[in-house]
């Protein structure tokens, strides 16, 4: 057992030096005053009473919260139905499915974002399609409508993954119990297939939501800095004014939004293991 506790002292020094250090290090410049060295500094919330009262800030973080779940709920509905499907098909045709959802996460989300500029952009394939269809006349590039499809499309395969991987851990002899006892599709699905399936879904919408409401590049070149985010707001607190002490206060609140976030979900996940969500 020593043995064991030793080979995990390199991981234990990875985690301190690239995920605690640098946590502690924002949460030090989140109190301090702007241009104070670390050794003399003084401790001050005004970055956080900053950021609360200012009616802006709080748009913009009630409009990332907001496209977040919208993004979410898109890709639940859509990726629900995928994964239910995959998971019916035969073994070798589940894996050219699943092949086939994987394959554009092998290229840098960067690059498949650029792609949608081309796509959404003035007389580009997708308004012509539009066209073809008679809905054509308004731009979609630099709107809100972009970024939503750019994060869709970017997050949709960790909910179909997510779901997929509990149906199909699921024991299908339930599914036939259910028949045997009466339970016509609708009601076994209910009953029998979607509470199973739920673990993937908390998974899911967790890996969908958590990046969707920081993310600040796919609203940046989607939305032509028009349509500002959270994570545009920490980046250009970072990079464009150098207020490094304000940046690091806010990405101290979405860290601890993100924390609330993941602590209800946790107890969602309890509660539908049969466990009591106090106890954790």
């Amino acid at each position: 057992m020593r043995r064991f506790s030793q080979l995990a002292v390199p991981y234990i020094v990875w985690a301190v030096m690239m995920l605690v250090l640098p946590m502690a290090l924002i949460g030090l410049y989140s109190v301090t005053q702007p241009g104070n060295s670390i050794i003399s500094f003084s401790i001050t919330l005004d970055h956080y009473v900053k950021f609360f009262t200012d009616p802006d800030f709080l748009i913009i973080l009630w409009r990332s919260l907001w496209i977040a779940v919208k993004t979410t709920v898109i890709c639940l509905f859509i990726g629900y139905p995928a994964a239910y499907f995959i998971s019916r098909c035969k073994e070798n045709v589940q894996n050219i499915l699943i092949l086939g959802i994987t394959i554009p996460m092998w290229i840098n989300m960067l690059v498949r974002t650029y792609a949608w500029i081309g796509i959404l952009s003035d007389g580009g394939p997708f308004q012509r399609l539009l066209g073809f269809a008679g809905i054509g006349g308004g731009d979609v590039l630099y709107t809100e409508g972009a970024v939503l499809l750019g994060m869709v499309y970017n997050f949709l395969p960790f909910m179909i993954l997510q779901i997929n991987t509990a149906l199909c851990k699921m024991d299908y002899s339930l599914l036939e119990a259910s028949a045997d006892l009466g339970a016509n599709p609708v009601q076994t699905f209910g009953r029998v297939t979607l509470p199973l399936s739920l673990p993937g879904v908390i998974n899911g919408i967790t890996l969908v939501f958590l990046p969707a409401v920081s993310s600040f590049f796919i609203p940046k070149l989607l939305g032509g800095g028009q349509y500002f985010l959270i994570g545009n707001l920490i980046e250009n607190q970072f990079i464009t004014v150098g207020e490094w002490n304000f940046g690091s206060a806010i990405s101290m609140i979405m860290a601890a939004v993100m924390m609330l976030l993941m602590m209800a979900v946790h107890r969602a996940e309890l509660r539908n293991q049969g466990g009591k969500g106090d106890e954790s």
